[in-house]
C-alpha cells in the first residue's frame, strides 16, 4: 500500500480527536482517532481506512452539508478531496460530516469532531485512541449481509456454514478491536515508526 505524508507534528499545531461511528450495526463499532488539524479528507480517508480495518478496494466519498467530496479520479461530480483540511472544517463550525465507503455495500459512517488542542512535542499523529468491536467484512453485503453472515456462522448445523466460516476465517470476532493493530495499520500508511 502506499504512504499518506503528514506534515511532521509540531507544537505549534492543533491536533484534533474525532469519533468515526459505523451507522447502521447493533452493538455500534466505532474509532476515536488523533488527527492532525492540517490533514485533508483525502489523507483522512487513509486514516479511516487503517484504523477501522478496511482495505481501500473500494470507492468512497465524504458528505459535508449536503456536499461531496471524494478521489476525482475515480468517482464523478464531487469536490477535490485533497482540499479542505480538518481545521478548514472546524472554522466553518462543522461539527458532524458523513463517510460512505464501498457503493455496493454502502458502509455509511459518522464523523464527529469532539476536541481540538494544541500537540505536545514527540507525538505522534495520526493514531487510534479508542474503538470498540471489530470492523464489519468487506463484501459481505453491508448492514443486511452482516447480520445474514452472523446468523449462519452462530448456526453450524446451515448448510452454508463451512463455507462462511472459510471465507471469514476462524479468528474472526465481531466484538473484538485491537488498538495495537490499528495503530500499526496507520503507522505502517503514514509512514510513521
Amino acid at each position: 500500500m502506499a504512504r499518506t505524508s503528514v506534515p511532521a507534528t509540531r507544537t505549534d499545531t492543533n491536533i484534533i480527536r474525532l469519533k468515526v461511528t459505523l451507522r447502521g450495526v447493533k452493538p455500534p463499532v466505532w474509532r476515536r482517532l488523533l488527527m492532525p488539524g492540517t490533514m485533508t479528507l483525502g489523507q483522512l480517508h487513509t486514516a479511516i481506512q487503517s484504523a477501522m480495518g478496511w482495505h481501500d478496494s473500494h470507492l468512497h466519498v465524504f458528505d459535508i452539508g449536503g456536499e461531496a467530496f471524494g478521489d476525482r479520479r475515480s468517482v464523478d461530480d464531487v469536490a477535490d478531496e485533497r482540499r479542505p483540511t480538518l481545521n478548514g472544517l472546524l472554522k466553518a463550525s462543522v461539527v458532524r460530516f458523513g463517510y460512505t465507503y464501498d457503493f455496493g455495500d454502502n458502509w455509511e459512517h459518522t464523523i464527529a469532531f469532539e476536541k481540538s488542542e494544541s500537540a505536545v512535542e514527540g507525538e505522534s499523529c495520526p493514531v487510534c485512541i479508542a474503538g470498540k468491536r471489530n470492523c464489519r467484512p468487506e463484501d459481505c453485503g453491508g448492514v443486511w449481509g452482516y447480520q445474514q453472515l452472523l446468523g449462519i456462522l452462530a448456526d453450524p448445523r446451515h448448510p452454508d456454514h463451512a463455507d462462511q466460516l472459510e471465507w471469514i476465517g476462524e479468528a474472526f470476532d465481531p466484538n473484538a478491536f485491537n488498538r495495537e493493530r490499528a495503530n500499526l495499520a496507520l503507522a505502517a500508511r503514514f509512514g510513521k515508526k
